[in-house]
Parts: C-alpha cells; structure tokens; sequence
C-alpha cells in the first residue's frame, strides 16, 4: 500500500479491489492475496464479513458438488464450515453416487466469525469498512473487441468511496450480493436496507450505468426466526444428523470433526396456514404490484407454494437451530413477505409453533444485478478490461454458488494481471463450469440456482471424486500446496492399481464360490468371472467380496469409494466419456472475438441478434444460446472453415 494524504482526500493503492464481503467476496480476495497480488476487500461493515443472511447451512443438493470443487481448487469455504458445523447429513443417500450431496447445519455467528479471522489474517488483504460509490475507469484508445456497440471499450483504473478515499487498482471484483439499491418488503412496510437491517448501497449502481453496464431487479427472500424456547418440538419429527461425520474439505481430517451434533426438526403447513395466506394475498407485496423485482422459481416464498401449487394440502418447514450460542431457530422452506401480523397467524397454524415468538419476521428483498449477456466466461465484464463479477450481483442465487464465482473470478483476475490465460472450466469438468457458462449463455429471467439436473454429466461430475477431477487445476492455478496434489496423485494411482487388480482375478465356480453368492442371494456362476464384474452386481460390494479376496491390499475408505463405483457404474462412466468426447469437440472450436455476424448472410436474424449480443467463444457455447437453431450452428461451422 502506498497511502497519500491529498488535500481533500485520501489516496491508496492495491493490484485488486474486491466490492463486497459475502461469500463470494471472501473467495475471490483470499485468491488474490495467495497467488501474491496487494488486495483491499470494501464491505459495508465489518460484521458482515461472510454473512448468513437467510438459510444457516453450507451446502445441499448440488450445492455441495459446488463446495467440493471449491475446495479442490484450493477455496476456503468447505474449510471454515468443517470447523463451525452443527450438523452435517448427506443428502439423497437412498439414490446413487451422482446425486448424493453434503449439507451442514452452520453456527452461522461462528462461521462468519471464523471467516473474517482468515481474512485479518491473511498476507497482503486489507479489509476497509466503507461503501464503494464509484468504479474509476478510462477510455481504451485502441480498438476493443468487436461488438456492434453493445460495449463500452474501457480499462479499470481504481473505485472511489462514499468519504472520498481514491484506491488506484488494476483490477476490481464485484461481489455486491443483494446491496446494490437494495430495500426490504414486510407486507405494507419497506424499508431501504440490505439484508438483517444492515446499510445498502446506494450509489454504485449509477456509476455502473455510467460505465455502461446493463442492470435489472432480482428479489429474494427469507423465513422469520422463532425463539426456540417457544416451540414444542414433541409435535414435530427429529431429524438428526449422519454418524460418522463426512467433511466438506479435502484436507480435513474425518477423525477430528467427529462430534455430538445438535438436532432439526420437520413440520408442515396445513389448510388453516394456507386459507390465512390466501385471505391476505392482496396484502403481499409480490401479488400487490409493489415487488419489481423477479423471484427464485425454485426458492418460492410460501405464498408462491400456496397459489402456484394449490393441489397440495400441505409443505414441508425445517426447523433449524442458527447457532450454540442463541435460542434463535430458521424456518426453512417458509419465506414471506407477508405483513407481520399475517406472519405471526400463520406461523402459530404449525404443529409445533402454535405458541411461537417471532424474533424477527420474514421480509422480501429486491436489489440490482447484471443483465445477462455482458460477460465472458472468466467472469471478466466485456468491454471494461480489469472489472470481474461474482456471486448474486450475476444473477445468481445461493451462498455455494456465491463462493464458486468469487474463487473463479480471483484466481482469473490474478491470472490476468500475471499475463496467464483464465482458468475456464468446461460443462464436462465440474459443477463451477455449469453455473457459469449457464450465468453467461442463457438469458435467465430469475435468480439462478444450481441443481444437479442442470448437469449433462453429473455421473462423472460427482461430489466425491471432486479432488480427482480438479486437483491439478487448483495446483496450476497457485492456490493447492504440492503436498495436497501429490496426494491425490497417489490416490489415483491406488484406484488404478486396484481396479487392474480386480479386473486381473478370477474365480469359477467351485463349492466354495457358489456357497458364497448363494449366501448373498446372487445367481451362480456358469463359467469364470472377475472379482470386478461380481462387484458390479447389485447385490455385492468391494466389502462383501473380501471373503474370496483374501489377499487384498488394506486401502484407505476414500480409495474403495472411488473403485466401487468406477466398476459399479463402469458402463453409464463409459457412455459419458463418449458424449464427453462429442461435446469437446463443439467446445474446441473457436469463435474469433472480431468475427462479424452480420457477415454471416445465412444466419437467421434472431440467431444473428443473440450471437452479436453474447459474443460466444466456441462454437459449443454458441449452440446453448437461446434463439440459436441446429441449423444456425451448421451455417456457423460452415463460415469458419
């Protein structure tokens, strides 16, 4: 840093300014400080630093796919919830590996507490209390990539805040979550804050628009808290958490986060909850006109439920306890924005709750965020060199996916100022690579939220190979030690070993072998089989087949995970390595940035409109973009040879 006292204001420097201290905040500035750049992260207030806003849990289905290859990248958020969970479960356990996901109940005071413990104390990142009221920017004059107008051609200089402080930087990440122009809605009741009552910001939105950037209203929302002291949890269903423990992080180890966990609980609404919702729609803002701002289709507040799904005659609500330290409890699955009072009478309809005190109610939030269409996929903004983007502020809903954007848009500022290409992970390589060519290539109307249907390859893009995959890419980026790599190095090598191992003995069918799978109900054999192809029985595991394996290696757990299901799902593995190698193809044919469409006479005129507005990369993006025909694609791949 390099402090100036000017003569009305301050003025600093750093290599990277990062706007915004939530989740994806912290993962792009701790990025940045590791791979050695002077990083200032702005929030406006220290206590906010990697908040919890809404739901108290990191994680879930196919989120914690994202909280995985995070980790494995080198992120830090799967760290910091292994150290301050409450509970943790996995998920769909009963379906297979593809969809099993993590989730942990947070102390939510704690893991924002944690968190900021590892910002104060990482090596060059400053955190600054302030609101960032201005990005400083200057016109390019040499030709920027082409693109019809539709973008400004300019280069980040520095931000200025709200008390005058000038902070030079060659690179700034927006991580603004639900902040920008941000104002709360309780029923009648709107108040002009960010989230928990905490300050907005009101003057950057300006500046962006100044900068040419496109913006739009997003909504969210969030359940009221209940005093758990006033709930009868004997009328509710116990949900209590997996034993052993799994953790998030790839370098926790299991033995040392084993421990008691607390309990959720599960309740329903009824057709008392939804008459009394239904009896004051007209007092929500969402059905009243107030709300200008789109919701997440898949987050529904509950009024949303009761209209849109009429047929059902009840919801399922978690009660999940918000920390050790606090009687607060979330009510997860029940957002509103209903007026208090409402809030208050349909609470009290839930078995368990009929007596509830509401410590803080339920509100909507509406805020500014990107229009689809300005950026590339290293999250960089098209047309202002330096400015990244992360988290909700690109649309997107949900902390996972928040953190995911944070660390992809540090590691590729990083990269940029290093002069290194971006790290850009495909649809076929992880969960990251699916959320962010979706966040870039499709016009989505709504918060964004990942699910694993959204996947093409989700058998291959599992959480528990999430290291396998994404190691190496973590390790050249600069964020994974060579010890974590050399690790799964090993371990790759001891799958391999032991797959060739089992491919490679054989059994008949002598007494003993056909005791064995009489004994465990599966079918005698008429000629030799493998070890492996017994294995991918149904009805046999890598466990139960060690009573005629006597000689095998003793293996770590991670590694017979990973050769049960490598062999199990042997065939639908291979058929997705093919489809994989399709797709590659269409990805590795490259758009050149100064292509002109209009040149492109064939091309339909909506095809041509979205390409110009999207600038696709390759010809495998071009294909996803909405209003791009089969057709329209053979007439690109025609031009560019």
């Amino acid at each position: 840093m390099n402090t100036q006292y000017l003569d009305n204001h301050i003025e600093d420097e750093a290599d990277v300014c990062v706007i915004g201290a939530g989740h994806a905040g912290c993962e792009a500035a701790l990025a940045c400080a590791r791979l050695g750049f002077e990083t200032m992260i702005f929030t406006v207030s220290i206590e906010s630093i990697a908040l919890m806003p809404c739901n108290p849990n990191i994680g879930g289905t196919s989120k914690g796919h994202l909280v995985r290859e995070l980790d494995a990248l080198g992120g830090e958020m799967g760290k910091n919830i292994d150290k301050t969970f409450i509970q943790s479960r996995m998920l769909n356990k009963s379906k297979g590996p593809a969809v099993h996901s993590l989730r942990a109940q947070a102390d939510k005071s704690e893991y924002s507490r944690s968190m900021r413990k590892v910002l104060e104390n990482q090596e060059k990142l400053t955190i600054k209390q302030a609101e960032v009221c201005e990005i400083l920017t200057e016109d390019l004059c040499e030709a920027g990539q082409a693109n019809d107008g539709s973008f400004p051609n300019k280069k980040i200089i520095g931000v200025r805040t709200n008390t005058g402080t000038i902070i030079r930087c060659r690179a700034v990440i927006l991580a603004t979550g639900t902040y920008l122009k941000a104002r709360c809605l309780c029923g009648e009741a709107i108040t002009y804050t960010g989230p928990n009552g905490l300050q907005a910001a009101n003057s950057l939105s300006e500046s962006l628009r100044n900068n040419g950037i496109r913006l739009r209203r997003f909504k969210t929302g969030t359940p009221a808290r209940m005093d758990g002291r006033t709930l009868d949890y004997s009328r509710m269903e116990e949900q209590k958490g997996d034993v052993p423990i799994i953790p998030f992080s790839f370098s926790t180890d299991p033995g040392s986060i084993q421990k008691e966990q607390v309990s959720c609980y599960l309740t329903y609404t009824n057709e008392k909850t939804h008459e009394i919702i239904r009896a004051n729609l007209d007092r929500s803002p969402i059905y009243a006109g107030v709300i200008e701002g789109t919701g997440p289709r898949y987050c529904p507040s509950i009024e949303d439920k009761v209209v849109k799904f009429a047929d059902k005659d009840r919801h399922q609500i978690f009660i999940e306890p918000e920390g050790l330290y606090t009687n607060e409890v979330y009510l997860s699955g029940m957002s509103s924005s209903l007026p208090e009072d409402v809030q208050l009478q349909m609470y009290r309809t839930l078995p368990g709750l009929e007596n509830c005190h509401m410590v803080r109610n339920a509100y909507a939030i509406e805020y500014d965020c990107l229009e689809p269409g300005q950026l590339g996929l290293s999250l960089e903004m098209r047309g202002i060199s330096g400015l990244f983007c992360a988290g909700q502020f690109n649309g997107s809903s949900g902390y996972e996916e928040a953190a995911a954007q944070g660390l992809i848009a540090g590691i590729n500022a990083a990269n940029k100022l290093s002069g290194r290409e971006p790290l850009i992970l495909d649809r076929s390589e992880a969960y990251i690579g699916v959320l962010i060519d979706d966040l870039v290539t499709k016009e989505n109307n709504e918060p964004y939220r990942m699910m694993t249907s959204r996947a093409e390859y989700r058998l291959l893009l599992r959480q528990d190979n999430a290291d396998l995959r994404l190691r190496k890419k973590g390790y050249e980026a600069g964020l994974v030690s060579k010890e974590e790599y050399d690790h799964v190095r090993e371990k790759q090598k001891m799958i391999n070993d032991e797959i060739a191992r089992l491919n490679g003995i054989r059994v008949g069918g002598s007494a003993m072998i056909q005791e064995f799978l009489e004994k465990h109900g599966s079918a005698p054999l008429k000629t030799s089989f493998t070890l492996a192809e017994l294995m991918s029985r149904p009805e046999l595991d890598y466990d139960v087949i060690a009573e005629i394996d006597p000689d095998r290696p003793k293996l770590p757990r991670e590694v017979i995970e990973q050769v049960e299901i490598e062999i199990k799902y042997q065939g639908y593995i291979e058929r997705q390595m093919s489809q994989i190698e399709s797709f590659k193809k269409n990805e590795r044919k490259k758009i050149p940035d100064e292509i002109d469409y209009d040149d492109i006479g064939s091309l339909r005129l909506e095809a041509r409109q979205k390409l110009k507005a999207f600038r696709p990369a390759n010809v495998g993006q071009a294909s996803r973009i909405s209003g791009v025909s089969p057709a329209d694609v053979a007439v690109l791949l025609v031009y560019l040879k």
